[in-house]
C-alpha cells in the first residue's frame, strides 16, 4: 500500500506520518509526503517515504504527483480558520480549488479508485444551533473556512456517489492541545493558554471563562485519521462525512485541567486581554455533539481534559512542567 499525505508538514500531518512510520499497517509499503514547504521525514521508518514540495493550487503538480497512484490519499491540507477569513483569496485557492482539484487529477485517471479521507471541521455548521448538533443538522457556515470545508465535504460525497474515489470525511473537533508556535488559527487560544503556561510562558485568553467548545486531543486525532484508514467504508452508507467524538469543555474548564496538572503557577501566567473580533468568530461556533454515529463506527474521543493536557506534558515536555 502507497499512503500519500498532503500537508504533510503540519502538526497533524506530520502526527499522522509518524504513527504511520512507528506501527505501520502490515501492507504499508511506500509513503509519500507533500506540502507547501517540504516536510521533514518521520525518524526510524521501516517504510520508504519521500518528502516533496507540492502547491496543491497548482492542478498540473497535482496531477503529477498522483501519477504513481496512492491507494490511499489523506487530504490535510489547507489554510487555518483564522488565516482563511482574513485572506478570502487564499483560503478558496487552497481550502476549494486545492480540493477541487485533487479530486478532479484523480477522476482524470483511468482504472483508479483509491481511499481519500478528508480533514474537516465542526466549523461547517453556524448558529443558531440546538444544545446538541446531530450528524443531520444542516451545514450553513459563518464562517469563510466553514464554508470551504462544507463545499469540499459536498464535493467528497458527490465523487464518492460517481465511483470517483471511496471518501470519508472527518469533521474534526478543535485540536488541543497544539504543539509548536501558535498559528493563525481563530481558535488557537484554546492551546495557547495551555501550552504556554506549561512551558513557564504567558498567554493572553481573548474570551471569556464559559466559552464551551468540542475538543480532540492531536493523539485522538490521529487515531480518527487511523481507523478511517482501517474500517470498512462499506458501513457509512452515502452520508460521508462523519462528526468525530470529543469532549465539550468550557475555557474554565480548562483552566481548572491545567491547575490539576501544571498548578497554581501556570495558570497564573494565563492574562485575560478581551478580543471583540475572536469572540465574535467563536460565537459563531458550536459546542456540543451527538457523535454516536462515529463511536458506532469505532471511531473514540479522549477520556477526560486532564488526559488531553497530560498528554502534551509527557509527549512534547518530555513530562516537566517549567511553571
Amino acid at each position: 500500500m502507497h499512503i500519500l499525505i498532503t500537508g504533510a508538514a503540519g502538526m497533524l500531518g506530520a502526527k499522522l506520518a509518524q504513527s504511520l512510520a512507528t506501527d505501520p499497517p502490515a501492507s504499508l509499503t511506500r509513503m509519500t509526503l507533500v506540502d507547501v514547504v517540504a516536510p521533514r521525514p518521520p525518524s526510524g521508518s521501516p517504510v520508504a517515504t519521500v518528502a516533496a514540495t507540492l502547491d496543491i493550487t497548482d492542478p498540473k503538480a497535482v496531477a503529477a504527483r498522483l501519477a504513481k497512484r496512492p491507494e490511499v490519499i489523506f487530504h490535510l491540507a489547507a489554510v487555518v480558520s483564522g488565516e482563511a477569513e482574513t485572506d478570502f483569496d487564499k483560503g478558496y485557492a487552497v481550502n476549494f480549488d486545492g480540493t477541487r482539484s485533487l479530486f478532479e487529477a484523480i477522476r482524470a485517471l483511468p482504472d483508479y479508485h483509491p481511499r481519500v479521507i478528508f480533514a474537516s471541521s465542526i466549523a461547517v455548521f453556524g448558529a443558531p444551533f440546538p444544545e446538541t448538533i446531530p450528524d443531520e443538522f444542516a451545514a450553513a457556515p459563518l464562517t469563510s473556512y466553514g464554508a470551504q470545508k462544507a463545499m469540499g465535504e459536498l464535493m467528497l460525497a458527490d465523487y464518492t456517489r460517481k465511483g470517483v474515489f471511496d471518501g470519508v470525511g472527518i469533521r474534526l473537533p478543535t485540536i488541543c492541545v497544539r504543539p509548536g508556535r501558535p498559528n493563525k488559527a481563530a481558535s488557537g487560544f484554546f492551546s495557547n493558554i495551555l501550552r504556554e503556561p506549561l512551558a513557564g510562558q504567558e498567554a493572553v485568553l481573548p474570551v471569556s471563562l464559559d466559552v464551551r467548545h468540542w475538543f480532540a486531543s492531536p493523539r485522538a486525532a490521529v487515531g480518527f485519521f487511523r481507523h478511517a484508514l482501517a474500517m470498512d467504508l462499506s458501513t457509512i452508507g452515502p452520508r460521508r462525512n462523519l462528526t468525530m467524538p470529543g469532549l465539550c469543555v468550557t475555557v474554565g474548564d480548562e483552566i481548572e485541567a491545567l491547575r490539576r496538572v501544571g498548578g497554581d503557577g501556570a495558570v497564573a501566567l494565563i492574562r485575560h486581554e478581551p478580543d471583540p473580533a475572536i469572540a465574535r468568530i467563536v460565537a459563531g461556533w458550536p459546542t456540543r455533539f451527538d457523535a454516536s454515529r462515529a463511536e458506532r463506527l469505532g471511531f473514540a474521543a479522549d477520556v477526560s481534559f486532564d488526559a488531553i493536557v497530560e498528554a502534551h506534558v509527557q509527549e512534547e515536555l518530555g513530562g516537566v512542567v517549567a511553571a
